[in-house]
């Protein structure tokens, strides 16, 4: 975890970094917590914004639920960086490991058991991640409008977090399950594209989350390798979301088709 202050300044605008020193020096960083390579954070400023750092050898992977939508980190990421820099958090993954080196498996099964009772999250990706069915595309735009409702005030200003959707259909592709994952990426492009009347801000998260989705949605249906008729229907989904009514990312949607259907064809 190997971060300075010069590549921190490289990551974003001088502006910004400063207005990073700023909030680190007043004490606006909270709930810093760390997982091998992966920290967590909230960061106060208008309100309280997630932050999420993961580091992979070289790379530096950063995300933050502020509306931010300009070049580079912004202020959150930035003040929690130069935290990092200043002394990486305790890794609580050793203690997990020391942890579960002890515990008997009727116990870690109990356990288990009561955090999938409290925890309908978690046994979503518990299910995805064992079991054999999978929920539908309706049930998975219901969730993802109801965050954009929670955020709605009345637009949406700040990046909703979508991680978990993403996290969901990657469990089930290392499964070789690329139906039930091109699910959960139809449900994020569908309606993250039908909420986008409401957002007014964070407009590069909103428009990079579509375009993940839909390449993973691609990318699942041509692992199945479809017949004509099942490519047909599947490619029909993208057809449809670019000739909806208000169609603010219908281009976006148009270039996917092309893309998916020479890819098929050729």
């Amino acid at each position: 975890m190997n971060v300075d202050k010069d590549t921190i300044r490289d990551r974003t605008t001088d502006t910004v970094f400063e207005r990073g020193q700023k909030y680190r020096k007043e004490g606006r960083i909270q709930q810093v917590d760390r997982f091998d390579d992966l920290v967590t954070a909230a960061v106060r400023g208008s309100k309280l914004y997630d932050v999420t750092i993961e580091f992979g050898g070289r790379s530096l992977d950063t995300k933050c639920t502020c509306p931010y939508d300009g070049s580079g980190d912004c202020k959150h990421v930035v003040a929690v960086l130069l935290e990092i820099a200043d002394g990486p958090p305790q890794d609580e993954s050793e203690r997990v490991e020391g942890v579960l080196d002890e515990v008997s498996a009727d116990d870690l099964r109990e356990f288990v058991r009561k955090a999938l009772t409290d925890n309908p999250e978690l046994r979503e990706q518990f299910l995805a991640q064992f079991g054999d069915d999978h929920r539908s595309v309706e049930e998975y735009r219901e969730e993802i409008a109801q965050l954009f409702e929670q955020h709605a005030d009345p637009s949406v200003y700040d990046a909703i977090d979508f991680s978990r959707f993403f996290e969901i259909a990657e469990q089930y592709r290392d499964r070789d399950r690329y139906l039930a994952a091109a699910t959960v990426y139809r449900a994020v492009f569908e309606e993250v594209d039908e909420k986008y009347k409401w957002v007014d801000g964070a407009y590069d998260h909103y428009a990079k989350t579509i375009q993940r989705a839909i390449d993973g949605y691609a990318d699942c249906i041509l692992a199945t390798d479809p017949t004509p008729e099942e490519f047909d229907t599947y490619a029909g989904v993208l057809e449809a979301r670019a000739t909806t009514d208000l169609a603010l990312n219908s281009e976006q949607f148009w270039r996917a088709l092309d893309d998916l259907e020479e890819r098929y064809n050729g």
